[in-house]
């Protein structure tokens, strides 16, 4: 629904029959090849069922039609990028599933009431937290979860936090002390349930940022869990839970009421180990962490384009133990907000740190020529089923940035810089990294609408320059124009955004959550115009510089442009979006992936100018001193 959902009874398990051998089987083997599933509406509401090899889409719509008085006319169940048709052989134990409504059949007057919800929870046969895989790579955390039921059903409850914009819960031990914390997705930022006011939105729709699904922060935490191997940036024990509690949020009615008496509710959350810390690098000065720490977490955030590193994400503890007064470590947290859905602009912390400007040391640099994008993505298919490849090809292309930008020389701090977009005049420029992919995009459409053999020019692309409402075509080959392609005045392309037309401007919310999912493949010749336009108000070389567009701003955008910085408690406006990844086919995206890689080296060896520039003028400020 568009709309704070009303009342939640979710419920953890599923087992009266609907028809004769609907459900369960009759013999042992039949019930040993079951799968278990967690099913969550767009609402919130969480039903867990298992599912016997003869069961399809219309089963599990009929059950929750039973269970939670959930409307399933005009539905779909969606699993990641994937909308079930009606088989559901592909799911894998574990897996949590989405039934969400279509846009033309939502309502914000129908509750999503459950007059059986106290007698299903009675036949509830599951413990109260239930981990969403049996990975290895979880081993930690099912300790945790241990002490924690321990603890609950010793009657300690959790404690909820204060801070942030969306649910958080301190799950402790049997002697009080906080050993996890606890996000519902329902809960997150717009999401239905969420118990600060912050409501207003379906799950699976366009959320705090726009390429974020509300609801699907939780399985990017454990994404950027498994992604730190051998802990080496130190991101906390995490993965993805059914857990039951009557702590959790829910909000009563249209008007987001919470009703007066608790209730044992079920959800799906992230649950990540509680690191005891001193304060957040927020409350203390940076010249004491250390260049490593820095160093890792950067690395990380690379990997991951996380939009969202801020102080108030990283832990400080300090290690007074003997030989060591004085230090401290970091400990990353908050990675809901990474590998988002397309490129945006990312924010890193720590990019102006001194420690960033260090460079990598060999042990960093023997680790980062380690990683292995294909791999990192194929585990997290695996452990995590549900992500969707847009997520994947930005991780992708970062890990490659990283690797060719370490081998090349590069800190820390350049890559960040080169992957952050500027605010020049309150314009939006895109990034070094988006100038690089939309150059890339224009290279392959060329390729495949000028086919080698059909022109004799084959061999060269032209440099154009638009002067006195003109262009200046100069004949270059591939090589020169590579090289010339990062010639931008301060570093940078001033592309112009590709601006919505009116009709694209009046599309409902709904209209643009279809274009998160699938997005609209422009016809060919609209491609090539676009594109190979997208270079019109770009210098490719020596000449006099044009004037250039401005971008095309949204209301909220213009809201925002006023004041560089943006208070936390404030509807974040939509981030422009340059370039898209998720639109190519796979053959595609492999062309794009090597005309990405040709393009970087003559962009990292601008970047290293514009630094060694920097430097220069820093030593001529500093060096007459009487």
């Amino acid at each position: 629904m568009d709309s704070p959902v009303q009342t939640q009874m979710a419920v953890a398990a599923f087992k009266s029959p609907l028809g004769s051998g609907e459900y369960h089987g009759t013999n042992g083997l039949e019930r040993k090849s079951s799968r278990r599933v967690f099913v969550q509406t767009e609402t919130g509401c969480v039903l867990g069922m298992e599912l016997n090899r003869s069961d399809n889409v219309n089963t599990v719509k009929r059950r929750l039609q039973v269970a939670l008085n959930f409307p399933i006319e005009e539905s779909s169940l969606t699993f990641g990028d994937m909308v079930l048709k009606n088989d559901l052989s592909a799911i894998r134990n574990d897996s949590p599933l989405l039934l969400t409504r279509n846009l033309m059949h939502r309502s914000s007057s129908t509750p999503c009431l459950s007059p059986t919800g106290k007698d299903i929870q009675q036949r509830d046969q599951s413990g109260p937290i239930e981990i969403l895989g049996h990975s290895f790579r979880f081993a930690k955390t099912k300790q945790l979860v241990k002490e924690t039921v321990k603890a609950i059903k010793n009657g300690v409850d959790p404690i909820p936090a204060q801070g942030g914009l969306g649910g958080a819960y301190y799950f402790r031990n049997v002697r009080g002390d906080s050993v996890a914390i606890v996000k519902p997705t329902d809960e997150e930022p717009f999401a239905p349930n969420n118990p600060k006011g912050f409501v207003g939105k379906a799950l699976g729709q366009p959320g705090l940022k726009r390429s974020v699904r509300v609801g699907e922060t939780g399985f990017r935490e454990v994404a950027a869990y498994l992604l730190d191997y051998d802990n080496f940036a130190n991101v906390p024990p995490t993965s993805l839970v059914k857990i039951t509690h009557s702590i959790f949020n829910i909000n009563d009615g249209v008007n987001a009421n919470r009703p007066q008496t608790k209730k044992l509710v079920s959800k799906i959350a992230s649950f990540q180990q509680y690191i005891p810390h001193d304060f957040d690098a927020s409350d203390h000065g940076t010249s004491s962490f250390p260049v490593s720490s820095v160093h890792r977490i950067g690395i990380l955030d690379i990997r991951i384009f996380n939009t969202d590193r801020h102080a108030g994400n990283l832990l400080v503890r300090k290690l007074d133990d003997v030989g060591r007064f004085g230090q401290v470590e970091l400990i990353p947290i908050d990675h809901g907000l990474c590998l988002p859905e397309s490129l945006e602009d990312p924010y890193f912390e720590w990019i102006h740190w001194p420690q960033a400007s260090i460079p990598f040391s060999d042990d960093e640099l023997e680790y980062i020529s380690n990683l292995d994008p294909a791999r990192d993505s194929e585990m997290l298919r695996s452990e995590l089923p549900m992500i969707r490849e847009a997520c994947l090809r930005v991780l992708h292309l970062c890990t490659i940035f990283l690797k060719e930008a370490a081998t090349y020389g590069l800190c820390l701090a350049e890559i960040g810089e080169m992957m952050s977009r500027e605010f020049r005049n309150g314009e939006e420029e895109p990034s070094d990294l988006e100038v690089i992919c939309i150059e890339a995009r224009r290279l392959i459409t060329e390729e495949v609408f000028s086919p080698r053999g059909e022109s004799d020019d084959d061999g060269f692309l032209f440099d154009i320059d638009c002067e006195d409402g003109g262009y200046e075509l100069t004949q270059k080959s591939s090589s020169e124009v590579s090289a010339s392609a990062f010639h931008f005045g301060n570093g940078h392309a001033l592309l112009s955004r590709l601006e919505e037309g009116p009709e694209e401007e009046e599309e409902s919310e709904g209209d643009e959550e279809k274009e998160l999912v699938s997005p609209p493949t422009l016809a060919k010749n609209q491609s090539i115009s676009k594109l190979s336009m997208s270079l019109k108000y770009t210098s490719l070389g020596e000449k006099k510089q044009p004037k250039f567009p401005k971008f095309a701003a949204s209301k909220s955008d213009n809201a925002a442009s006023s004041s560089s910085r943006r208070s936390a408690n404030e509807q974040l406006p939509a981030s422009s979006s340059f370039v898209k990844l998720a639109d190519m086919k796979d053959d595609k995206w492999a062309l794009f992936l090597e005309k990405v890689q040709e393009l970087l080296h003559p962009a990292f060896a601008k970047r290293k100018s514009i630094t060694l520039g920097q430097k220069q003028r820093q030593r001529l400020g500093t060096s007459c001193q009487f």
